[in-house]
């Protein structure tokens, strides 16, 4: 993976862990209100609570909420790593295995795979508070053009 060393994004989300990620530079991140709860090179974890705005008329976690979850925490991965350039979806497979409920606390976790030069390949899981999995998701990740701050 990446080198950890003198990695100032890294560094930034391994200070919030614990807290709301709800002064994330993503508005949609800060719609979402994930907490951090782990930061690696490769892997984060976040808590998330089913809201009501989250979910279908039957007030089950709608799939476009699964799904952005974990492509936001996905991209908060990719984003981490500190490199020069921003790496944007170029897919998103989903599974949908497991309906969550209104007012579920859910864990998301995303990992990276494989971190090419320009291509790097994501997998993110949701569980429910016993364990079981809600969704999960392979989804690659292309380089692009934009330059990022340091």
């Amino acid at each position: 993976m990446e080198s950890t060393a003198s990695n100032p994004r890294l560094d930034a989300f391994r200070l919030l862990i614990g807290q709301s990620t709800e002064h994330s530079p993503s508005p949609f991140g800060r719609w979402l209100h994930g907490t951090l709860q782990a930061v690696e090179p490769d892997r984060m974890v976040a808590t998330y609570a089913v809201r009501e705005e989250m979910t279908n008329p039957t007030g089950v976690l709608h799939g476009g909420a699964a799904a952005a979850i974990m492509d936001e925490l996905v991209g908060m991965t990719v984003y981490a790593l500190g490199r020069e350039y921003a790496y944007t979806s170029v897919n998103l497979n989903v599974d949908f295995l497991r309906a969550a409920r209104l007012g579920d606390i859910l864990t998301a976790t995303a990992r990276i795979v494989r971190a090419g030069r320009t291509v790097i390949h994501c997998e993110a899981t949701i569980t429910a508070a016993d364990g079981t999995l809600v969704a999960k998701c392979a989804t690659n990740l292309l380089q692009t053009s934009v330059k990022l701050p340091v």
